[in-house]
């Protein structure tokens, strides 16, 4: 066996995987409950009243910030993956990423302005060293074995919706029952045991990951007929400008908001329109131009296959738009406008099954961090006794909460705990559509991409349904809650139609030596459709004040079925562009 063999990782298996697989797997687990615990709490305490810890702000200003928050999660992975590939290696990166999270976590639990601004601004940096590093590692680690890759991600994707789950369920409660900061805390806490962890155990590892070494360019390897296409100077400064004026365009969209218009780096017009108008047009146009004159330079095939990824592109940005009000308007929704207070045998029956859903995957993920235990304890004691440790204040913080939950005849739903609900559908639904996609029924690319959509748009068709009893205008209502159920059961369904399929069509249609390129515009793509999530979210205060909440809603499931249905119209012209890749 050579000593760069991936075999080696091997020796020391859990479940039929490496041991590293489920170091990896806890990590991520920590890192996703930190980013969707404090995700699920943002708008609520930017918008909550004074008198109950908040800010009292316009909820127009906090959709502005969360927008630009998240948008800027997605484009620092760009920042991120070249560090990582260029300079430090994938572990270091995950390193660095882990320590700033848990830095800017910290900062936000001592909510002051300044700490609150500078903690999100860590956030950002430290998701983009952190996020697109751990997947390379699992890469890497089975380059030998590619037959196990996809189980070893299904692995992977589980600890995220693990994460996510718990992340929501207990960060949700502490911000919302005990204190904003409690939430923001404990976020940070998690995150801060998952890179303890990772540090003490990194050399299970062996040489993955380390400082790479200096590329010999003259071996890309080219397929027949293709031919390299290196920017020209003009194409990089283009690329420069559109890139300056749509970052500057993202950030002053919140600055120019809370500072009421005291800070504004677009406050002049052009023409008579107005300037951060005018810079975001230009920015989209001149990346429009960009695709244009680079894509005919390829040659046939490869020029059809992007034309056919900046297709779903497209779409993906609509998708991100609609799926993401789920911690933006449709968490207000559950604030707000929902029952979320049960009586008699209803408050009993939900009592059951939040406990159930509270201690049977933790005990699942348990048994799992067990199992790890009796393969790595010996050579890795330290790192196994940090994770166990933080395991011991999980089940004590979920064991508080359900003691303070279980009391008394009534039981009252957190706003956040329907946004758990993704990721038990998504751990519920996943091996049922993976199931689907490996049948002889599995549909091509754009009908899974039609599917997606309009699943999606039926899921705002529910609470569309749901509302249309709210009078325009409304502060609040008790809509029965079984819409918003119904809305997540929907869109996890579009999700997993979507979002895991994306990355691997992206692999399969661009040449090896473009497809950092080629996700590195797949990921602008979620970004603009991140900030477009907060513009629909601030544009649904405007709507609700003057048609209705329930308009909003229909107009979010036009656009998302209108989508599906030209995605399916589409299949003859992007099956002609694909050349035979399924």
């Amino acid at each position: 066996m050579e000593n760069n063999s991936t075999d080696q990782f091997f020796k020391s298996t859990v479940l039929g995987h490496p041991s590293g697989l489920f170091v990896l797997f806890f990590t991520e687990m920590w890192e996703r409950f930190s980013y969707y615990g404090m995700r699920a709490l943002l708008i609520m305490f930017f918008t909550a009243k004074v008198f109950d810890g908040g800010w009292e702000w316009p909820e127009s200003w906090a959709y502005a910030i969360f927008g630009t928050y998240v948008s800027l999660v997605y484009l620092s992975t760009l920042l991120g993956g070249y560090f990582a590939d260029k300079i430090i290696g994938f572990r270091y990166a995950v390193l660095v990423g882990a320590l700033l999270m848990t830095m800017g976590h910290a900062c936000m639990a001592i909510e002051t302005p300044f700490f609150i601004y500078s903690g999100l601004t860590l956030l950002v940096f430290g998701s983009g060293f952190f996020k697109p590093n751990m997947t390379s590692i699992i890469s890497e680690m089975y380059k030998d074995r590619p037959q196990k890759k996809d189980g070893a991600y299904t692995i992977f994707y589980m600890g995220v919706n693990a994460g996510a789950f718990v992340g929501i369920l207990l960060c949700g409660y502490l911000g919302e029952q005990i204190g904003w900061s409690w939430g923001f805390g404990v976020a940070g806490i998690f995150m801060f045991f998952g890179l303890v962890q990772f540090w003490l155990a990194q050399n299970i590892f062996g040489n993955i990951g380390l400082k790479p070494k200096k590329e010999d360019k003259e071996n890309v390897v080219l397929e027949e007929g293709d031919r390299l296409n290196p920017f020209t100077k003009v194409e990089l400064l283009l690329i420069a400008i559109s890139a300056f004026l749509g970052l500057t365009w993202i950030l002053n969209d919140p600055i120019s908001k809370i500072s009421e218009g005291e800070y504004n780096f677009f406050g002049f017009e052009v023409f008579g329109q107005k300037g951060e108008d005018v810079a975001i047009i230009t920015a989209l146009l001149i990346f429009v131009f960009l695709l244009i004159i680079r894509i005919p330079k390829y040659v046939k095939i490869t020029r059809d296959r992007m034309l056919a990824v900046v297709f779903f592109c497209f779409v993906t940005i609509f998708f991100w738009a609609i799926f993401e009000q789920a911690p933006g308007s449709l968490t207000i929704f559950a604030r707000d406008y929902t029952n979320r207070i049960l009586e008699g045998n209803s408050a009993v029956i939900f009592k059951v099954v939040d406990a159930l859903l509270t201690i049977v995957p933790l005990g699942v993920i348990t048994w799992v961090l067990i199992k790890l235990f009796k393969q790595t304890f010996s050579k890795y004691s330290w790192s196994n006794i940090t994770l166990a440790f933080s395991f011991v204040v999980i089940w004590g913080i979920s064991i508080f909460r359900l003691y303070d939950k279980l009391g008394g005849d009534v039981a009252e739903i957190d706003a956040s705990w329907f946004g758990t609900l993704n990721s038990l559908f998504i751990i519920t639904l996943a091996p049922l559509f993976s199931k689907w996609w490996e049948s002889k029924h599995n549909p091509n690319a754009n009908m899974k991409f039609a599917i997606g959509m309009v699943l999606l748009g039926l899921g705002m068709a529910c609470v569309a349904i749901g509302s249309s009893s709210i009078e325009p205008g409304a502060k609040s209502a008790s809509v029965s809650m079984i819409w918003l159920v119904l809305v997540y059961l929907f869109h996890t369904m579009g999700e997993l139609c979507i979002s895991p399929v994306s990355l691997s069509y992206i692999s399969k249609l661009v040449p090896g030596r473009m497809i950092a390129m080629m996700f590195g515009i797949y990921y602008l793509a979620i970004a603009i459709g991140m900030k477009l999530a907060g513009m629909f979210g601030e544009a649904s205060t405007d709507i609700a004040k003057q048609d209705g909440l329930s308009y909003f809603f229909w107009i979010l499931t036009a656009v998302a079925i209108g989508l599906g249905v030209l995605s399916a119209i589409m299949y003859p012209v992007i099956k002609k562009l694909m050349h035979g890749v399924r």
